[in-house]
């Protein structure tokens, strides 16, 4: 097996969530301010979940003040502390980017019952 393999099998996470793009998350991530570290909770819309393994990535849009802000968060980072799922939602693609030129109620994603 190669070394590659093993560093990166060994940096993954085992407790991550089910989840796909249109699901709205929270995703609580250690800042560092200061001196001092904090946990922080950045709530959205998963726009983009792209690569694999221990290099796996998503993209969360939320609106904040009338602005359309977008994070990446690595999934297997020690950086991100945990990931809740908080409604599911019903999409037909694999890449939101159309969400980012739409607003208000034109915005919105159906929510699977």
């Amino acid at each position: 097996m190669n070394v590659i393999d093993i560093l990166s099998r060994e940096q993954r996470k085992e407790q991550l969530p089910e989840f796909r793009t249109g699901d709205t998350v929270k995703v609580y991530s250690k800042v560092v301010e200061g001196g001092k570290e904090r946990v922080q909770m950045f709530e959205g819309v998963v726009i983009v979940r792209k690569g694999n393994g221990s290099a796996e990535s998503i993209t969360v849009r939320r609106v904040a003040h009338g602005v359309g802000v977008e994070k990446t968060f690595p999934l297997h980072s020690p950086r991100v502390e945990r990931i809740e799922v908080s409604k599911r939602g019903v999409v037909r693609r694999s890449r939101l980017y159309y969400l980012s030129e739409r607003v208000g109620k034109a915005a919105r994603i159906q929510e699977k019952r």
